[in-house]
């Protein structure tokens, strides 16, 4: 076990001993969500028939277990959670349409992300809009109030969410000229989505088809943007320019270590390791415990709780000065000094 912080140039080598996939550990990490999900869903609909608010509560841990199906077919995109890159990928692909998510269109902006976190001069697909105080300054003030607008946590975290998983998804934005591929993943999902809503409208009726899926999957597209929203919108997060920009710094530094209680860690499949997953994508989701075992100094590297991520909600722009994220008051009052 080690008793300090690995070297960071030394990390990947480190972790590159635990991206081995454990075939049968992933089966039964797949069975243990799916199965439950399919059940709860059931009971759900099952419950509404004798009271409203019965649904509802159960309504909590269908969106968890939605969570936890994205977080598998976010591995399954890394081509980490099965040996096998075609089972990793048709899986993917099918719980694609149960996340809403076109798999290999959502594979390749997610690719980008990971090999762009962190660099100021390639923002965009995959992330999360971030200015520069300077450019935030510079804009116009229609465009300064959009971004006030799109940073606002209404925005952010309840409209925004379902925006993105109900509408954008449903097509490439971003890859609209970039072939055939991006259009046979978004529209092949879309398809498969109709035919899946047609199935169990016909079962159960359309209308409870919606009082029950879709709250449960605007709770769930609200609580994965927060996760993704946390593992790099923090005060000391890491942002430079191409000159200055090192892919290791990004990750170890630009992603954080979200500590969440045991039920919420597992129900999130681990991602909340996110600073061990950006240096190391092709490790298991159920494989990162391992490295903060062997490694626990790495578990103190960008580490906030629940409670301290709630900070995070304020902070909208990049100072390059004090190369730290800063919220619209600490920016205004600066100035006004």
């Amino acid at each position: 076990m080690s008793q300090k912080l690995p070297d960071i140039g030394a990390l990947p080598q480190l972790l590159a001993r635990y991206r081995e996939p454990n075939s049968t550990r992933a089966v039964l990490e797949l069975m243990i969500t799916a199965v439950p999900f399919l059940l709860i869903w059931a009971a759900i609909e099952g419950a509404f028939s004798h009271g409203y608010w019965l649904g509802l509560l159960l309504e909590v841990p269908a969106a968890g277990l939605l969570v936890r199906l994205f977080m598998i077919q976010h591995d399954c995109g890394h081509g980490s959670f099965f040996r096998s890159r075609v089972l990793n990928d048709w899986v993917g692909r099918t719980l694609g349409v149960v996340t809403l998510t076109p798999y290999d269109y959502w594979r390749y902006s997610h690719a980008r992300h990971h090999a762009n976190s962190g660099n100021l001069d390639h923002r965009g697909l995959g992330d999360i809009d971030t200015l520069t105080v300077g450019e935030f300054l510079a804009q116009p003030p229609r465009r300064r109030l959009l971004y006030r607008l799109y940073r606002h946590p209404l925005v952010m975290f309840g409209v925004g969410p379902a925006y993105l998983f109900i509408l954008k998804h449903r097509w490439p934005v971003g890859r609209m000229r970039g072939g055939w591929k991006p259009w046979l993943s978004t529209m092949g999902t879309n398809a498969a989505i109709a035919v899946l809503v047609a199935t169990v409208g016909r079962l159960v009726g359309y209308g409870p088809f919606l009082l029950v899926h879709l709250p449960v999957l605007i709770l769930a597209a609200s609580i994965g943007v927060w996760l993704f929203y946390v593992q790099h919108q923090f005060e000391h997060t890491y942002w430079s320019h191409d000159e200055g920009w090192s892919f290791h710094e990004a990750a170890l530094h630009g992603s954080s270590h979200y500590h969440l209680p045991v039920v919420l860690r597992w129900f999130t499949a681990n991602i909340g390791i996110h600073h061990i997953h950006h240096l190391c994508s092709r490790i298991p989701c159920y494989r990162l415990p391992e490295v903060l075992q062997d490694y626990p100094h790495l578990a103190g590297v960008g580490r906030m709780t629940l409670l301290s991520s709630l900070r995070s909600v304020r902070l909208v722009l990049w100072d390059e000065e004090r190369l730290q994220l800063v919220s619209f008051a600490e920016e205004r009052a600066r100035r006004a000094r």
